[in-house]
């Protein structure tokens, strides 16, 4: 993508229905609002990060100090929508990613699909179809059932879909949606994709992940002491591989052509063993040479998706769920773009998960001396689990 764009995380709400500042909570060493920033600076479409404050403002300065990627902060104003206007002004990418601070959880795959739609069409937003049966009824406050609330009628679940966030837009379309929109208008924005539908201007809905959940009130809280049956937890994987001569290059499970190979006890796919890694971490159970130590002559030239099979059945005896994996490749060399659909399938396949559960994305790093020129190959992997 040639535009530059800024993300725009919006972390000014008061957290009135959770009595205390959400952004704040551990998430297991790393709060809400860090995770949300991580998120961002670890896509390499985005080139900074406006954080939109209110009364936490030296709170959001100390948690984006560690940011790898320039970070701003600005002052929100007195609604949501103000907020999100105030980190666009701020801005300075042609296009801009508005996302809620306390969505911890977005994946790189869903922050990219909207990227590329809104660098397409001028507006995109991640969404999943709605699950349940929605009914119309009388109006009333957001927060309760009105008395004697009798359904009008049912709409087709099948047009349906939840929005959730980063919604992307092109900055000077927006800026010109909001120009336009009078008072009356105005008050029927909901969201910010609700501004250009407002005026006229086309949104598309790209992909989005029922784990992008907003923490809003406790019981969305990812700990099992907020709400039984609810413990949730994030791990991070790490594995980096030299490429040598006479050896097959294993990624993901996938044969990819190339005069070199990675060098390993097993057959070295250092994307299968990052992922295996983060999902080991986030249950606490240990790295993969703990389970499948190098001087095991049974390990051998393993097959890792095997190893994976093996690594998802340990979680699902624990009594945990994998519910999201995220990861990168980091190479000069080769290309890899052609060969990623197939190492998300036999990802999916080896852990049990659904495919769109599985991003795995490939980029380069040109400082880091072991992978640049072609002299080896690493991979970063974030897992998400909760328990059964």
């Amino acid at each position: 993508m040639e535009k530059k764009v800024s993300a725009v995380l919006v972390a000014a709400g008061s957290s009135t229905r959770m009595g205390f500042d959400k952004l704040s909570f551990d998430l297991g060493g790393e709060t809400v609002v860090q995770r949300s920033i991580r998120a961002f600076a670890e896509c390499p479409l985005v080139s900074e990060i406006v954080l939109v404050a209110g009364k936490n403002r030296e709170f959001l300065e100390q948690q984006a100090a560690a940011c790898t990627k320039p970070v701003q902060v600005v002052q929100g104003g007195a609604t949501r929508a103000e907020s999100a206007k105030n980190g666009v002004l701020a801005a300075h990418g042609e296009l801009v990613a508005v996302h809620d601070a306390a969505r911890p959880f977005v994946s790189q795959a869903v922050i990219t699909a909207a990227l590329e739609a809104a660098a397409a069409c001028g507006a995109a937003a991640p969404a999943v179809p709605v699950k349940d049966t929605v009914k119309r009824a009388v109006r009333g406050d957001g927060k309760t059932v009105p008395e004697h609330c009798m359904v009008t009628d049912t709409p087709d679940r099948s047009t349906l879909y939840a929005v959730q966030t980063p919604q992307c837009f092109d900055r000077a379309a927006y800026l010109a949606a909001l120009d336009e929109l009078d008072a009356e208008k105005a008050r029927l924005v909901t969201d910010d994709c609700s501004l250009f539908e407002l005026t006229g201007r086309p949104v598309q809905l790209t992909q989005g992940d029922y784990a992008n959940l907003k923490i809003t009130t406790r019981e969305d809280l990812p700990r099992a002491e907020q709400k039984e049956g609810n413990d949730m937890r994030i791990g991070h994987g790490y594995d980096v591989h030299r490429l040598v001569e006479d050896r097959k290059l294993i990624l993901g499970g996938v044969e990819v052509p190339f005069e070199k190979g990675l060098l390993g006890h097993s057959d070295a796919d250092v994307l299968a063993h990052a992922v295996m890694d983060a999902v080991l971490g986030a249950a606490a159970l240990g790295d993969i040479g703990k389970h499948f130590p190098d001087p095991d002559p049974a390990y051998a030239g393993a097959d890792s998706l095997q190893l994976a099979q093996h690594v998802a059945r340990i979680m699902q005896e624990k009594g945990w769920k994998i519910v999201n994996i995220d990861s990168t490749l980091l190479c000069q060399k080769p290309k890899l773009a052609p060969y990623i659909p197939a190492m998300r399938e036999n990802l999916a396949a080896a852990f049990g998960m659904p495919v769109d559960a599985v991003s795995v994305k490939a980029t380069t790093e040109e400082h880091l001396g072991f992978t640049g020129e072609g002299l080896g190959i690493a991979a970063h992997a974030v897992a998400l689990i909760e328990k059964l």
